[in-house]
């Protein structure tokens, strides 16, 4: 007996409905089949620069890179590739940057018809998301506003580029369009092989990257909010407040450790004039939220930078956006869950609105899950190679966040080290919302109690 087709019900709908998809595993299927087709079009004649050799562990490395918005890769972008295949790499950035934003937008509407009532109208409340119920509305406002700001920073380097540099139109506009998309999805690939060293000094190829990074990573429900609700802060949301909060804060302590431990190091900020080295410190410290670009090296920074960019890398972006990391809001919600624990009090206060207590154990999860991703892969990795740790961890983070920067190491590691990495890299990017997915619908009520008991803790 035929299965009767719901009224109205969409094409994907009906796709999920039939293979019993979860809407997470839709997002996991489509960035693996992604990457797998990336890396046999890489693989083609044409893509590679005469005189270059791409194994498909390489092509496997760089399409997963550029589809997860990651950054890392094992060859130059610039030398490696021609033409076709930069082309190749931004259009997969291009289509992975808006597969995730549109994804979480779709994951959040499909998520919404599955939850009570009175959830649906708490989520719509808290991030004011009126339109959110209607998918192609959704879906142009994301595609709209991200072409938007690639367009306009595009324009504003093309023009630095032309009158500044001297470089002829062709080259001056595919840099600033490949640099713009490179930088709003958070990806961190550079068409120069020194990254962005040459423009260690330029506020006006510096600042529009920067700017570029920072929105991309604030996430989509951010941004709308922001679009529709700049003039009026009251109205923000929570969520809003502590990405806005937590980016600021993050940002300025970031820049600031940087630009101090780095001052007078020769290999990195030592040889510049005092308002360059504020310039690079800002960078390096915008980059770590997921940017990938670097206009110092950082093989030269000391260990102290490493570290503090470790962390920062750690945290990552805003939800639903091209970045990675556990997210700031769930750096900041632990923050304040541990303030209101010093204070002694009994519920967690928020920017004037009281946390659901579901979500503590949400954010002390997700924080959990991320530490064993990095350590599982950290202390394998120092198995299949010879390098330090110090390296090793920056690099599995780096790749675990989705952000891109290196120390170096990543052409020089052995093929299975790298494939460990771009699994790194996958898990890195749809783990988060899947986890997010899962920990949403595992709402279960327990009809009874066990006695309650509390343990010595610390």
């Amino acid at each position: 007996m035929a299965t009767r087709k719901p009224v109205n019900e969409s094409p994907t709908e009906g796709l999920r409905r039939r293979f019993r998809l979860h809407p997470a595993q839709v997002v996991v299927v489509g960035f693996s089949v992604a990457i797998a087709a990336g890396t046999v079009l890489l693989l083609l004649p044409g893509m590679t620069a005469p005189g270059r050799v791409t194994t498909p562990v390489d092509a496997l490395f760089t399409a997963a890179s550029a589809v997860t918005t990651t950054g890392l890769t094992p060859v130059d972008t610039a030398t490696h590739w021609t033409f076709l295949g930069q082309l190749l790499l931004i259009v997969m950035t291009q289509l992975g940057g808006l597969g995730i934003l549109v994804s979480a937008a779709l994951i959040g509407v499909l998520l919404a018809r599955r939850l009570s009532l009175r959830t649906r109208l708490n989520a719509a409340n808290e991030f004011r998301a009126e339109g959110f119920t209607d998918l192609r509305k959704l879906v142009r406002t994301v595609i709209g506003i991200t072409l938007l700001i690639e367009a306009i920073v595009a324009l504003l380097l093309f023009l630095r580029y032309l009158t500044h540099y001297g470089w002829d139109v062709g080259r001056a506009a595919w840099n600033g369009i490949f640099d713009s998309i490179s930088a709003f999805t958070n990806l961190g690939f550079s068409l120069q092989s020194d990254s962005m060293m040459r423009f260690v000094g330029d506020p006006f190829i510096c600042l529009p990257l920067c700017a570029a990074v920072i929105l991309g990573g604030l996430g989509f429900p951010v941004i709308v909010q922001l679009w529709k609700e700049w003039r009026h802060p009251l109205r923000w949301s929570m969520n809003t407040n502590l990405v806005v909060f937590g980016t600021v804060v993050l940002l300025l302590l970031g820049a600031g450790y940087l630009t101090i431990v780095e001052w007078d190091n020769p290999g990195t900020l030592g040889p510049l004039d005092p308002a360059t080295r504020v310039l690079a410190g800002f960078f390096a410290s915008v980059m770590t939220r997921s940017g990938g670009f670097n206009t110092v090296d950082i093989a030269a920074m000391n260990d102290e930078s490493w570290f503090a960019s470790d962390v920062l890398m750690f945290i990552g972006t805003g939800p639903a956006s091209v970045g990675g990391g556990i997210r700031v809001t769930t750096f900041f919600v632990l923050f304040f869950v541990m303030l209101a624990e010093f204070r002694g009090e009994l519920q967690v206060n928020i920017f004037g609105k009281r946390l659901s207590r579901a979500v503590h154990r949400q954010a002390i999860t997700v924080v959990l899950v991320s530490v064993a991703a990095v350590v599982g892969p950290t202390l394998l990795l120092l198995q299949l190679t010879e390098l330090p740790l110090g390296r090793i961890l920056f690099e599995v983070i780096s790749a675990f966040s989705t952000t891109g920067l290196s120390t170096g190491i990543t052409p020089d590691l052995p093929d299975s080290a790298k494939i460990v990495l771009a699994v790194l890299m996958l898990a890195g990017r749809v783990g988060p919302l899947t986890l997010g997915t899962a920990l949403v619908l595992r709402d279960r009520r327990i009809l009874y109690e066990f006695p309650k008991e509390r343990p010595v803790v610390g």
